[in-house]
């Protein structure tokens, strides 16, 4: 698998592939390579673009004081057109990637073709929005590190970080070297975003995926996506966390390959 690598309206971006565009967006508790597992079956069908989200990689953070998820949606949308990236591409957005990709469903749906959501929401309920905020500030205080542990708690089930020691191992180093202001400018876009009111505006058909144990955006937002997205399919994964793309990698990607061929 060949991969080439591009700087794009300011992003960090890798493609590989061949075949119909498919886009995808990472969580706020990792960078590209979380796809790593998955990639190879999909650049066997697909065109393949990662880019990595502002802050993360060799992607600089957005420049403004206080992003939204509308400002990182519509950052995708210039890097879509900088790469030149038709209007049928399928986007998949996991967690903070899921967000915005919910927003470029509401803002720029004409600019998109199939759209999967994988343990996301519409907005977080109130009562997770102050973790997400104390989040922040203690990234900004101390850095990366104090805050690794705890994201993989909120990746990964318990007996799945005792029994996968290097996955985890790999995901600290990863998420590790994200810059600490741009992790906390996400974080914080996340927990004064809610799009409840608006996705009902989506109109590309839409895959919602949750896994059955994610810590980080419970299944209840995934439910509440599938019930105000007229005609949305939802999968469900028992035993799998936040990021399915490592933890059921298989079930992953059959589902993603089936809905984009639908």
């Amino acid at each position: 698998m060949n991969l080439t690598q591009a700087n794009v309206a300011g992003a960090d971006v890798v493609q590989a592939g061949d075949g119909p565009d498919l886009l995808l967006l990472h969580s706020l508790l990792a960078e590209r390579s979380v796809f790593d597992r998955a990639l190879p079956d999909l650049a066997s069908d697909y065109r393949v673009t990662l880019p990595n989200l502002p802050g993360y990689g060799g992607t600089p953070p957005l420049a403004l004081d206080n992003p939204s998820v509308a400002d990182y949606a519509d950052h995708i949308a210039e890097v879509m057109d900088g790469l030149g990236l038709p209007p049928d591409t399928a986007v998949l957005g996991n967690g903070a990637g899921g967000f915005m990709a919910v927003a470029l469903g509401i803002r720029h749906g004409g600019r998109i073709g199939k759209l999967v959501l994988a343990d996301t929401g519409p907005g977080f309920p109130e009562a997770a929005k102050a973790p997400l905020r104390l989040l922040a500030d203690r990234v900004e205080e101390a850095g990366m590190d104090v805050v690794l542990d705890a994201a993989m708690a909120r990746m990964f089930p318990e007996a799945y970080i005792e029994a996968n020691p290097e996955i985890i191992a790999e995901r600290k180093a990863a998420l590790g070297a994200c810059q600490p202001k741009a992790f906390a400018a996400t974080a914080r876009a996340l927990a004064n975003v809610e799009m409840a009111d608006e996705i009902g505006a989506i109109k590309n058909p839409t895959l919602v995926m949750v896994g059955l144990e994610d810590a980080t955006t419970p299944p209840a937002m995934s439910y509440a996506l599938h019930e105000g997205i007229t005609g949305s399919t939802l999968v469900e994964i028992p035993g799998c966390g936040h990021c399915p793309q490592i933890q059921a990698r298989d079930i992953f990607v059959s589902e993603l390959k089936a809905f984009l061929a639908a």
